[in-house]
């Protein structure tokens, strides 16, 4: 039962590519099975007979499907066990207590100490800023939008380390929201205070340490973004809000060429530049590259600029450059292409749509059939 999960075009597409994929007059060719019937169980419908043989032969089904019968690759499942594996982990974290120091271990309280100073080292010193004389361009206010954002975040994190070290050495009390603080950084979690979920950063599933690193390297395009104007090559993962940079790149084009901002689009096109190309690259007068994107549920054949089947265990593969390309929509002739939907994490987006960035377009010969049921998506982070 698909239910009330139809919450967006994609879903949509999804279960219409289900339907005719398993419910067409095919069901009653005597010379064609199932496309399935080859995963592992000979799955066929009795052409006649009573109602007990139907149930019979539905008793004699497999207890679990392989991710084959639905169209997906084998590394779905792999995906799925690793999910659950990690949310058992995480729940054995949540129920563990606090340990003393015995046998020259390190206690809890030692070890969230260090972490608060490795991260206390790790926040840049220096205070983003952005000045320009007269009226900035689109992308320049949003560059302004984002320092302003970024900000907001490391000020909160500023505070909440000083106190949380504070509350350690007993000079204030420990509060449920630093004792939470804690806790995160003794299982070297994201905190809730410096999550999405506290609207002062981007969606993520990284880790402490892996987030840090991102977080450092935000810093850095920032800085050169503000030192050197508007990079030829943007990582929209380093963006607060990747949805307002796109905007920009579509009213940037539209002032420049006089075309109807509500009938103009993006176009995108994968190169076969990959991230050592990027200090030689010039800007684009219309659009930009970005980079950082990620591939699941295919890959994508550099040598033939188009998808292909994954490689068994390769879960996720990293894109060469992406070229965003404004265009008039009218004049945008597609084909060969899968609309294939960008999320910021690989939880894609909720029932609000939360967490789709933009539908990119990526080359394929095949009918776009195969790659919905595989669940061809790009995002921004992975989980690593």
């Amino acid at each position: 039962m698909y239910g009330g999960r139809v919450s967006d075009s994609f879903d949509r597409r999804a279960l219409v590519t289900y339907l005719e994929e398993y419910m067409g007059d095919f069901l009653f060719d005597e010379n064609v099975k199932f496309f399935f019937s080859r995963s592992g169980h000979d799955y066929e419908i009795l052409k006649e007979g009573s109602v007990q043989n139907y149930v019979s032969l539905i008793t004699l089904l497999p207890m679990n499907q392989p991710p084959s019968v639905f169209g997906l690759h084998a590394n779905a499942e792999i995906n799925y066990f690793m999910t659950s594996a990690k949310e058992n982990y995480e729940g054995l974290m949540a129920m563990q207590t606090g340990v003393s120091a015995e046998g020259g271990g390190l206690s809890k309280e030692d070890i969230i100490e260090k972490t608060v100073g490795d991260i206390q080292k790790a926040i840049p010193a220096d205070e983003l800023k952005f000045f320009k004389d007269g009226e900035r361009s689109p992308l320049e206010v949003v560059l302004c939008q984002e320092i302003e954002r970024y900000e907001i975040l490391v000020k909160r994190m500023v505070g909440n380390l000083k106190d949380l070290k504070r509350a350690l050495k007993g000079e204030i009390g420990m509060s449920q929201q630093l004792d939470e603080l804690g806790t995160s950084m003794f299982n070297g979690q994201l905190p809730v205070l410096w999550s999405a979920a506290a609207k002062v950063s981007p969606a993520t599933e990284k880790p402490l340490g892996s987030w840090m690193e991102h977080f450092v390297r935000r810093y850095k395009q920032y800085r050169e973004w503000i030192d050197k104007g508007d990079p030829p090559v943007f990582w929209l993962s380093g963006l607060h809000i990747p949805e307002s940079l796109l905007s920009a790149l579509v009213q940037a084009s539209c002032r420049r060429r006089g075309w109807a901002l509500d009938k103009s689009t993006l176009y995108t096109k994968v190169t076969q530049l990959g991230d050592d190309d990027v200090p030689g690259i010039k800007p684009m007068l219309d659009g930009t590259y970005v980079q950082g994107m990620y591939l699941e549920g295919a890959r994508w054949d550099v040598q033939n600029g188009r998808l292909a089947r994954q490689y068994p265990k390769q879960l996720v593969q990293l894109m060469p450059l992406v070229q965003v390309i404004p265009a008039e929509a009218n004049r945008l002739k597609l084909r060969d292409e899968l609309s294939t939907p960008v999320y910021v994490t690989q939880q894609r987006c909720n029932a609000m749509g939360v967490g789709l960035v933009f539908v990119a377009n990526l080359h394929t010969k095949d009918h776009e059939s195969v790659w919905i049921l595989q669940g061809v998506a790009m995002m921004l982070n992975d989980a690593s």
